[in-house]
């Protein structure tokens, strides 16, 4: 029988210390070792428990959780969950920190004392898990300074050669900064995101990926024209679809219940561009947890569009792009740093030029983690 992971809650909060580890009890293959009230009792704690995972507030006294991050990241090699505020300066830290080397967030409740905790409880213990077996944190690829000047083009109302969508999730945020800063601003696709990410993220998300971009990064709107040089990332708690108009392709955000247990979902895109795109949709499937994605994935190849995964070696947790490969549904599987080149390729106006290079495209099988 396999030994439960061992836990170590760190947070300034004595209503948190008290709280999680009573949400983390009820799961049998979890044990809290030990609590801590800030950075320095932490990394002292760390040092006796030898805990296999850390959950981690970024704001606290004498040691923050940021500094307390980089010291797990280069002495402990622990793999660390951000417990954040869900307010915009805890999404700031939040994302900072998955920079850092955390392997994922989740956010907390507005208040906690009403039981609004409780909606974490399962999240958190499914990253606690996840992250036990990935291991020490693995940051794929530094995300380098811009392949291009940052200067932004004047946005136009021009249609652009191919709208992508892309799907992604834990390791998602490094990942896609290393994407978007490598694509030149006179990109002529657009790219159509959904990041599993919670309400209230996703926009301070956009920005920071917009500041290192020399494409144009937003948070998607209803009504937004899809045009090139542009990426739109899907709000937290909505879903992302498309719909082409004879004046231009538009982006919608819809209410509709979760799939997959997500909100946003990728499978939700990916159907929406099948159906929409047809035989011009295009999908990229990328590090994540569940199978989010695979079954839209399947949509998209039977409508006679391109299918990409990233490979399993170079993501953070393979869980959602190795489904589709499992499933088939992936025609091409390339690594991370191939990404860039393979979405200005997929965008090319020439597109019998498109279809002959992707399909020389090598697929390595990547190793499963």
């Amino acid at each position: 029988m396999r030994k439960p992971v061992r836990v170590l809650v760190v947070d300034d909060s004595a209503l948190m210390r008290k709280l999680i580890p009573q949400l983390l009890q009820g799961d049998p293959s979890i044990e809290v070792v030990g609590t801590a009230m800030d950075g320095l009792l932490g990394l002292k704690k760390i040092g006796e428990l030898h805990p296999d995972v850390v959950t981690l507030d970024l704001e606290m006294p004498r040691m923050d959780g940021l500094e307390m991050l980089r010291e797990i990241v280069g002495r402990y090699h622990i793999p660390v969950i951000v417990v954040s505020s869900h307010n915009e300066m805890g999404a700031y830290s939040a994302l900072k920190a998955l920079a850092l080397g955390a392997f994922d967030f989740v956010a907390k409740p507005s208040d906690a004392q009403t039981g609004g905790l409780e909606q974490i409880a399962r999240e958190l213990s499914v990253k606690i898990k996840v992250a036990a077996i990935s291991g020490p944190p693995k940051l794929t690829c530094s995300p380098p300074p811009s392949a291009y000047p940052l200067a932004k083009l004047k946005q136009t109302d021009a249609k652009p050669a191919r709208s992508i969508a892309i799907g992604v999730s834990t390791g998602g945020p490094n990942a896609l900064q290393y994407i978007c800063s490598q694509l030149p601003a006179d990109f002529p696709g657009c790219l159509l995101i959904v990041q599993h990410m919670p309400e209230g993220f996703t926009a301070m998300f956009a920005r920071r990926l917009d500041d290192c971009s020399s494409i144009n990064v937003v948070e998607a709107r209803s009504g937004d024209l899809l045009a090139p040089g542009r990426a739109f990332i899907c709000p937290g708690n909505r879903h992302l679809k498309v719909r082409r108009l004879p004046q231009g392709d538009i982006a919608v955000l819809v209410d509709q219940a979760p799939v997959n247990g997500h909100r946003p979902s990728v499978d939700v895109l990916f159907h929406s561009v099948a159906k929409e795109f047809g035989s011009e949709s295009a999908a990229v499937l990328m590090t994540g947890m569940g199978d989010d994605g695979a079954d839209g994935m399947r949509a998209v190849q039977a409508a006679g569009g391109v299918t990409v995964a990233q490979s399993m070696d170079t993501c953070v947790v393979d869980s959602m792009p190795r489904a589709a490969i499992e499933a088939g549904t992936a025609s091409r599987v390339v690594p991370l740093d191939a990404l860039p080149s393979i979405l200005q390729t997929l965008s090319s106006n020439d597109r019998s030029r498109t279809r002959a290079d992707t399909s020389n495209l090598e697929t390595p099988r990547g190793a499963r983690r």
